[in-house]
């Protein structure tokens, strides 16, 4: 089948999403590379990548090429990109044409990101690009009014960085943009560990610790995880039990920095706005928004309702194929 390809991709420090209006999602997959140092190729992207992290052998290391959602190296984005271009054309069934894209950048991206993210595109294949700032992606895919003259409140927390952004009329009201995301909590919980147990525990480790027994700051009852790493001690296997509440308290200062940046942001609503937050509440959207508790949480602080979007995880991608259909309409959309 031929025709142009028309596709919105969320290019994200954690995950890679592709849509299609026809298709949906057709791409998800983590936004690593694994690079033979020796030769600078490309061995292997996205799940097959993540995979080999921290059990590689030396001359092979895997990389995020994003950080906070802009790019850390540009080479291998655009390699990243012309592999998620052909193998979303192919999920597709089209023949190999150039496609439209519109990707998604942070609200506090510099014109040399929009540009360096542009560039890598095209010269992945890419015939337009269209960008589009990830709050008013998160919140098309979320299925708000944002062509209206009304508030919507968008809290997208991703792997590297969380947004927070006032949207109305198809534009950014007020936003603010902070580098704590999914991977710092991750974090968090690595340095916990290593320092209340002398225990060494990877990402992926950490990760499922984060999405097994980690909340919010919220009353809860006490959950139990047996957590396996090495003893920097012995330099041994060991196994310790970790307690959600532990957990809790690791990530408990990135998670009010998350709430500082939510409070700002709505100090600088406009007063008019104000009203139609109160009414309308805040959306939460990214991968982030799923820790337990995160919307209760968030509800008590601020004192107004909190929602979770229906596709958390697939807002933006979801947001930015949409965007398709009114780019005329968006003055935040950058051609």
């Amino acid at each position: 089948m031929f025709g142009t390809l028309e596709i919105g991709i969320d290019l994200g420090t954690a995950n890679v999403l592709v849509y299609s209006k026809n298709k949906g999602i057709v791409f998800n997959e983590p936004s690593v590379v694994a690079l033979d140092t020796t030769t600078n190729k490309v061995v292997a992207v996205g799940l097959e990548a993540k995979a080999m992290i921290g059990k590689t052998p030396g001359k092979i290391t895997a990389i995020r090429p994003l950080k906070n959602g802009v790019i850390a190296d540009y080479d291998i984005t655009s390699e990243l990109l012309k592999y998620i271009i052909t193998k979303a054309s192919t999920r597709m069934g089209l023949t190999i044409r150039k496609p439209n894209v519109v990707i998604c950048t942070p609200a506090g991206s510099t014109s040399v990101d929009k540009r360096a993210i542009q560039d890598a595109a095209r010269n992945a294949g890419a015939k337009k690009v269209f960008l589009i700032e990830e709050p008013v992606a998160a919140a098309i895919g979320a299925g708000l009014p944002v062509d209206e003259p009304v508030a919507n409140v968008v809290v997208d927390i991703g792997g590297g960085s969380t947004e927070v952004a006032i949207i109305s009329f198809g534009g950014v009201v007020a936003c603010h943009s902070i580098r704590i995301g999914g991977d710092h909590l991750d974090d968090d919980i690595i340095q916990y560990v290593r320092k209340e147990y002398n225990v060494l525990i990877g990402e992926p480790t950490a990760e499922q610790i984060k999405m097994e027994i980690g909340y919010a700051l919220v009353d809860h009852e006490k959950e139990v995880l047996e957590v396996r790493g090495r003893d920097l001690l012995t330099g041994l296997p060991k196994t310790i039990e970790l307690h959600s509440y532990e957990v809790r308290d690791a990530i408990k200062e990135s998670l009010l920095h998350i709430l500082e940046a939510v409070r700002a942001t709505l100090e600088d609503s406009p007063a008019e706005l104000s009203g139609d937050i109160v009414d309308r509440g805040v959306i939460l959207t990214g991968g982030g928004s799923l820790l337990k508790g995160m919307e209760q949480w968030l509800s008590e602080q601020i004192f107004v309702p909190v929602h979770l979007a229906n596709e958390p995880l697939e807002s933006v991608a979801i947001g930015t194929g949409r965007a398709l259909d009114f780019l005329h309409k968006l003055p935040s959309v950058a051609r």
